[in-house]
């Protein structure tokens, strides 16, 4: 799997970015996609050194329209930890 096929987006939150300020970085990441390959994703595209990766598996939910039920698209979020000499991500800088 191609590095940007991994990563599809970063999670801009109140609570991410509160994150940031110990270098965690949190994107939405492909749901076949493990650890090992978030890691290799993350440092190639930005060029910085990854020590841990957290991962978070989201259910669809349920959703009506009228008398059609249907589930949204399950999701994938990784936590990204970098290492205390690592330089930041600059996409998520305000």
């Amino acid at each position: 799997m191609d590095a940007r096929d991994v990563l599809k987006r970063p999670v801009i939150t109140e609570r991410s970015m509160e994150l940031t300020a110990d270098k965690k970085y949190t994107f939405e990441v492909d749901v076949k996609a493990n650890k090992t390959e978030i890691k290799d994703a993350v440092e190639e595209i930005f060029g910085v050194k990854v020590a841990k990766v957290n991962v978070a598996n989201y259910k669809g939910k349920l959703k009506r329209m009228g008398r059609y039920t249907g589930y949204t698209n399950k999701r994938r979020k990784a936590v990204v930890t970098l290492t205390p000499d690592s330089k930041e991500i600059e996409i998520f800088e305000v």
